[in-house]
């Protein structure tokens, strides 16, 4: 014969000592004012990003300070412009990647967007093939690299990380290079490891890529962008020199007897 206690428990009567369960436990959430709401909302509240200057101005990034104060008299004074607009400036920058191996491992790709979100702090966008080649086994359309272009103020801060932070990570560093100029005032330096910056966790690294980072300033002229980018701190090589036009390069390869051959009389 079953006793008390057993019959209770089949029948779905807490047995004698048995807590019976009134609505949900302590912390649950499902009440209004329970102590666990107030806490998760809390939470909630961070993780959108809420703190106590959320409501302040932007302070202006300080190596565009730099320049409205120190760069731009110095390069007034240096070349000797009449009108303020001449004073050049930078525009904007523009890196770029390329993955040739995406078109047969496309996740390469996600990885590779996913690193510049995290240095630059802009979505890129994906660049696709202009036409097919049948020898790379590449169709057009395809995706075969990411680029993006930076302006105004993240422009500014990235120029900052990348001089003061990320250049010097690089192995057996000896300056920047003079000779990049394009002949229309825009520089570009290759970095040949993404791990330079480090936003970049080397852990989560699936494979080493380099990228070309591009300065587009507001002159013509390779002699003015150069003081630009060297005023605002650039390492450039001091011992290298720049390359100098097309036409006064032929004449300096043949020696000083060639130049004044080819002289009028």
């Amino acid at each position: 014969m079953a006793t008390k206690d057993t019959k209770e428990k089949k029948g779905g009567t807490p047995a004698k000592g048995t807590p019976a369960q009134k609505g949900p436990a302590k912390g649950a959430g499902g009440g209004g004012g329970s102590k666990g709401g107030a806490k998760s909302s809390a939470r909630e509240r961070l993780a959108r990003g809420a703190h106590a200057g959320a409501e302040l101005a932007v302070p202006a990034p300080r190596l565009k300070e730099f320049y409205r104060s120190t760069v731009r008299p110095r390069l007034s004074e240096q070349f000797a412009y009449e009108n303020p607009h001449q004073i050049p400036t930078l525009e904007k920058i523009v890196i770029n990647v390329g993955v040739g191996e995406a078109v047969k491992q496309p996740k390469l790709l996600e990885a590779v967007v996913d690193e510049l979100a995290v240095i630059t702090g802009q979505q890129p966008v994906r660049r696709k093939a202009k036409k097919s080649i049948a020898n790379f086994g590449l169709r057009e359309g395809q995706e075969i690299g990411a680029a993006v272009t930076l302006r105004g103020a993240r422009m500014w801060e990235f120029l900052d990380r990348f001089i003061a932070v990320a250049v010097p990570r690089i192995r057996d560093f000896r300056g920047l290079a003079t000779r990049s100029f394009d002949g229309r005032g825009n520089y570009t330096v290759g970095v040949k490891e993404q791990m330079i910056f480090p936003e970049i966790n080397y852990d989560e690294i699936e494979q080493i890529h380099g990228m070309d980072i591009t300065f587009v300033t507001s002159t013509n002229r390779d002699d003015e962008a150069f003081a630009l980018l060297r005023e605002l701190g650039m390492p450039f090589r001091s011992e290298e020199k720049r390359t100098p036009a097309r036409g006064q390069a032929a004449v300096a390869s043949r020696g000083p007897a060639a130049a004044t051959a080819g002289a009028p009389a």
